[in-house]
């Protein structure tokens, strides 16, 4: 009896903290753009990967609610086939936090082949790509266990999607 008044206690205690955290942060705006610093180390990865003779493009960065929840239909209730299982505000695009990319190969085509290796060096263009991203702070999908997305990088800052909705927002500066 005792055990389960403890544990009634414990709930409405963390039920009142969630309140109070959402309370804290839930009249925040979504962002509308890239965070600066996720823009910054993007402008860092096109540079890195440039010197090495490697051209990038950046597909996609911030991504509203509305265009979310277009993709998100895409082979479900339109043509295609599923490119997220993240709905509007579930994706750190929707928080400005993450960006896709893809090659440019010599014809000036864009591709998403992973084995391209258009610098000659012996290695995967779009490895070497991830290696850079991740030594600038990214997170890569395709270490995902979910959903692999290869050609997407984010920051999150430490904060998970729930916190973001909630409107927790990570620094926009590095300290």
């Amino acid at each position: 009896m005792k055990t389960r008044i403890l544990f009634i206690i414990l709930g409405v205690f963390a039920v009142f903290y969630l309140y109070t955290q959402y309370q804290k942060y839930s009249s925040r705006p979504m962002p509308t753009e890239l965070n600066p610093i996720v823009e910054e180390k993007m402008n860092s990865l096109i540079t890195k990967t440039e010197e090495r003779g490697i051209s990038i493009i950046i597909t996609d960065g911030f991504r509203s609610e509305a265009e979310q929840n277009v993709l998100y239909q895409r082979g479900r209730s339109t043509d295609g086939q599923i490119v997220t299982y993240a709905k509007g505000g579930e994706s750190y695009h929707n928080y400005g936090l993450a960006i896709d990319f893809a090659l440019r190969n010599d014809n000036d085509e864009i591709i998403w082949d992973m084995e391209y290796d258009g610098n000659q060096n012996g290695e995967s263009d779009w490895m070497e790509v991830v290696s850079l991203a991740k030594e600038l702070g990214f997170s890569w999908g395709g270490d995902f266990s979910r959903f692999k997305d290869y050609p997407h990088f984010q920051m999150d800052f430490g904060l998970s999607i729930q916190e973001l909705q909630w409107g927790k927002r990570p620094p926009d500066v590095i300290d």
